[in-house]
């Protein structure tokens, strides 16, 4: 039978050599590559771990010496070679299968676990003061072995950890003092049309307690510093007891960082850019938002005020928290109850809903 050239073929050949053509250049452009890598390293061995070897030798084994030789650049063939061959030799080695006495056993991975928590959470613990928090447990560890451990997990010795704070140490030492404020924008009905309302929310971080300072929909200098001398009010003010109070670069809060210059509450400004660092009152703002504002229109300044204020009960007495533990921040007078009749109440026409039990 004799062969028909069709012409389908010859599109086929043509596409074949393009790909293996485009292949090549890949494959010239990497080695290439490597090269100018290796001459910026310098002549010095190059370092590698035991997954980067592993991955070099899985995928040196499927080509081969002989195309190993054309394309290796960082490590030599029979390296790779060698390193497949440990790889195998790994796979049916069962020594850690054996019953062993030999040896000092080893330490149980619950009392390794026990003893770097000990030191992450103890910046000034030495050696010898881990030693005696584990005897307290009931756990008899010598101090070498534990500055083995440490070392091990990467966990420097005390006295270098000591000079160390992170923020969340600085942070959890704080918490109680610290609060956060922010402002939050929505859309008004008038008569005339849309108009921007400005909400001042201030939060205090320990408790996720929140107060709507202030709404307002031209928030001026003289507007901002009486909200401020709210906040700071002797008698009722929401920060009563705070010493830190963390805002953002908003031109809007100016006039607050003057009013609160010379009272006990330090300004923290945050960096251009960087809500992350004001996160507990950033995600209550996008809470408030996406469970009440964004789901309401608002015809006027009282509507809007009212949600609020329905809004700010739920969140405080009836909606847990799992910031704190799924509680909820201050229970109110139904829910909690642990017999009766399961009920369900709604606030703002059902867009707010919790269940409590019945008072029997």
């Amino acid at each position: 039978m004799n062969f028909i050239l069709q012409p389908w073929h010859i599109v086929l050949l043509a596409l074949s050599a393009m790909i293996d053509g485009e292949r090549d250049k890949a494959i010239d452009y990497l080695l290439m590559e490597n090269q100018v890598l290796r001459e910026k390293l310098g002549k010095g061995r190059m370092l590698l771990n035991d997954d980067q070897r592993r991955r070099l030798a899985v995928k040196g084994k499927v080509l081969g010496r002989k195309a190993l030789h054309e394309i290796a650049t960082i490590v030599t063939p029979d390296t790779i070679l060698r390193w497949h061959r440990q790889l195998v030799a790994r796979k049916w080695d069962y020594s850690d299968r054996r019953q062993s006495t030999v040896g000092r056993p080893r330490l149980r991975e619950k009392i390794v676990l026990l003893i770097v928590r000990m030191a992450t959470e103890n910046g000034g613990w030495g050696y010898n003061k881990i030693q005696g928090a584990l005897k307290n447990v009931g756990y008899h560890i010598s101090d070498t072995t534990i500055g083995n451990v440490l070392k091990d997990h990467g966990i420097e010795p005390a006295p270098n950890r000591e000079k160390k704070t992170t923020w969340k140490e600085f942070l959890k030492a704080h918490w109680e003092v610290m609060g956060a404020t922010d402002f939050t924008t929505v859309e008004v009905w008038k008569p005339w049309g849309l108009e921007t309302y400005y909400i001042l929310v201030v939060m205090k971080l320990s408790t996720r307690r929140i107060e709507i300072a202030g709404i307002t929909a031209n928030p001026n200098a003289a507007w901002v510093q009486q909200m401020g001398r709210n906040m700071i009010d002797c008698y009722d003010g929401f920060l009563l007891g705070t010493k830190y109070l963390i805002l953002d670069r908003d031109t809007k809060f100016a006039p607050l960082c003057g009013v609160l210059e010379n009272t006990e509450v330090d300004v923290i400004l945050l960096p251009p850019r960087s809500p992350n660092l004001n996160a507990f009152c950033e995600r209550f703002m996008r809470t408030m938002k996406s469970e009440c504002l964004n789901k309401m229109i608002f015809f006027g300044e009282d509507s809007l005020r009212r949600a609020l204020k329905e809004f700010t009960e739920h969140y405080h007495t009836e909606r847990n928290h799992q910031g704190i533990g799924n509680e909820i921040i201050a229970r109110g007078h139904e829910v909690g109850r642990t017999s009766g009749e399961i009920q369900c109440n709604e606030r703002l026409g059902g867009m707010l809903k919790y269940y409590y039990r019945d008072a029997a």
